[in-house]
């Protein structure tokens, strides 16, 4: 079998199965039939697109998908401000909440 035909077979079909031992044999040839009408069966062209679900999803539709943009970063810095500030005020700011020291 020729370098050229057996890169041929080799893009249609997984390595294992066509193998150039197991194409010509005549015991292969109905598992070769239903290799190829699995692979008829199967849907061609691009998969249709998903509708984003969840809250999580949404938000990775909106920024992540076609038309990606920076505002993640501005929100990951917000929400670290944030959590920050959370911490400053119940670890010290309290404290200084009536009396300073």
């Amino acid at each position: 079998m020729s370098f050229i035909t057996r890169r041929a077979l080799s893009t249609l079909v997984p390595p294992k199965v066509a193998s150039p031992s197991g194409i010509g044999a005549a015991k292969d040839a109905a598992r070769m039939q239903r290799l190829v009408s699995f692979y008829e069966k199967l849907p061609r062209g691009p998969a249709p697109e998903t509708k984003a679900s969840g809250i999580f999803g949404r938000y990775r539709a909106r920024y992540f998908g076609k038309n990606p943009s920076a505002a993640p970063i501005v929100h990951v810095i917000g929400a670290l401000l944030l959590f920050g500030y959370a911490q400053q005020y119940y670890f010290h700011l309290r404290h200084h909440k009536n009396n300073a020291h």
